[in-house]
């Protein structure tokens, strides 16, 4: 199984702190208006007001809203990633279903917490970025790499597979539960987290 690119890098990576810290607020503006307009008429300029930055400080980093949303969407699997890790952290050597409570809780959180991610989340909610990079990919190659010595599992191609079958579940399951109620049918949660459970048990039991 390959492993997937990741999303669209930045057109110029930032050097110094000052940097960083406007590509922070230029990425806050966008999840922010992202949820006000959405993304068909979420505007560069409208991005640059926003942050309180010149227009040209928003093309230094990205040539449109497109690898702006994007860039959105990778910063979003980062901080799940940090958020899954600091769950395992505090949940010990618990065993895989308690891992997988972590994953999914963490993701129900940032879905219905952070701003712009009921859009983007991952990067597969609209239509941006690299349309072959494949974002429950990405998801399943990183989840793969951070739980494989918490079950107990070589990172090979059969558990990148395993993972990615439970990734794209749990994203259309997810996605039917919000569709049922706006924060999310807590009866619908439940029941892709038994068929997830009852899928991976097969596996990692």
């Amino acid at each position: 199984m390959n492993t997937v690119p990741h999303a669209t890098p930045l057109r110029r990576a930032p050097v110094q702190r000052r940097s960083a810290e406007r590509l922070t607020r230029i990425l806050d503006a966008c999840a922010d208006l992202l949820d006000e307009v959405g993304y068909d008429a979420l505007s560069t300029r409208a991005v640059a007001l926003r942050a309180g930055v010149p227009i040209g400080s928003v093309y230094r980093f990205f040539g449109n809203k497109r690898q702006m949303a994007d860039a959105l969407a990778q910063r979003n699997l980062e901080r799940y990633t940090e958020r899954v890790t600091k769950r395992l952290e505090e949940t010990g050597d618990a065993g895989w279903r308690e891992a997988l409570d972590a994953v999914l809780d963490e993701y129900l959180a940032m879905k219905r917490t952070a701003p712009g991610f009921s859009l983007v989340d991952f990067g597969n909610q609209i239509p941006i970025g690299d349309r072959h990079a494949e974002p429950n990919h990405r998801v399943a190659e990183r989840l793969t790499a951070l739980l494989s010595g918490y079950v107990g599992r070589r990172p090979d191609d059969d558990l990148r597979r395993v993972f990615l079958v439970a990734v794209e579940t749990a994203d259309t399951l997810v996605q039917l539960a919000f569709r049922v109620a706006p924060d999310g049918d807590e009866k619908v949660i439940e029941e892709a987290r038994e068929l997830l459970r009852a899928y991976l048990g097969r596996v990692l039991d």
